[in-house]
């Protein structure tokens, strides 16, 4: 049995994931480029492969149908977009992804990139290193009003951290119910943070605009839940004082953001600890293994 790997990073601090699937004899086919594969690699990666731990490569009908071997697709992660999941259905593929693994990293990094902002850690830094010191005056995440879009599992554990630290908490979700409405709740926030699935625009101009002016916008889902252009524009002219976004439009990302000063833009690491990549490893082997009939 063989299982290709499509994720680039896969077992790069942990050999605890690969040393399951090598314990049963299954021959382990790693990313042989260390970046997103693009659609022509994906395919040629997977022939011969009964399993796919999956990254973000683009997982279609055309690749399914060229791939006639494939039984199972395990993505390491939460989010499905790269993956068509009626095509897979159509060639009897399963499909299982890792909701849990990467729940409290991501809201760490989201706590951590407000309080980032909050206490003008950005700028304070640039000004040291170009031989300026100045005090600049930061904010206190005690008594923010933050509102949480989407309200799944890393939304809870983002608002109970936020709660922690004396925030103000509203949560809105589109499918369950929530503290208040979108228009509401954007009213009402001094930060917004997204955690919302899907692939439609949550926050395009209008939405922005009913927003109090100065506002903190924080992505760690999906780019495309921010309309780029509306947004760049609010950076520059200060209805947005800071955006970060870890999600990005494209990846990688050379868009206008870069050339705003107050964005923070990361490139979607908020997984990246070593405790939650062998969490979602391991889980997503378990998954496969499941999966190819081998537990």
């Amino acid at each position: 049995m063989k299982v290709a790997v499509g994720a680039s990073s896969f077992a790069a601090d942990s050999g605890k994931a690969i040393a399951l699937l090598e314990q049963r004899g299954i021959e382990v086919a790693k990313n042989p480029f260390g970046r997103k594969l693009t659609k022509e690699e994906t395919i040629a990666h997977l022939q011969g492969a009964d399993g796919l731990l999956a990254g973000l490569e683009p997982l279609d009908e055309q690749v399914f149908s060229a791939c006639p071997g494939l039984r199972a697709v395990a993505r390491i992660g939460i989010g499905m977009d790269n993956v068509d999941l009626e095509a897979a259905r159509r060639h009897d593929i399963k499909v299982s992804n890792t909701p849990d693994g990467p729940t409290q990293a991501v809201a760490e990094m989201t706590a951590a990139a407000l309080l980032c902002i909050a206490h003008q850690l950005v700028p304070a830094n640039a000004d040291v290193h170009q031989g300026v010191w100045k005090k600049r005056m930061g904010s206190s995440v005690r008594g923010m009003k933050v509102l949480v879009i989407g309200y799944g599992r890393i939304g809870r554990r983002t608002a109970q951290l936020l709660r922690d630290l004396g925030a103000q908490v509203r949560a809105y979700d589109k499918y369950q119910p929530a503290d208040c409405t979108l228009e509401e709740g954007l009213s009402w926030a001094n930060a917004i943070s997204l955690h919302a699935a899907g692939k439609d625009t949550i926050l395009s101009g209008r939405e922005l605009d009913l927003c109090r002016p100065g506002v903190m916008v924080l992505n760690s889902a999906r780019g495309g839940l921010v309309d780029e252009q509306a947004l760049y524009e609010r950076l520059k002219d200060g209805r947005v004082s800071w955006y970060w976004g870890d999600a990005l439009w494209q990846e990688p990302y050379h868009g206008p953001l870069c050339g705003c000063p107050n964005a923070i833009l990361t490139p979607h690491l908020s997984t990246y600890t070593t405790r939650c990549r062998e969490d979602m490893e391991t889980a997503a082997v378990q998954n496969l293994l499941e999966d190819l009939g081998c537990v």
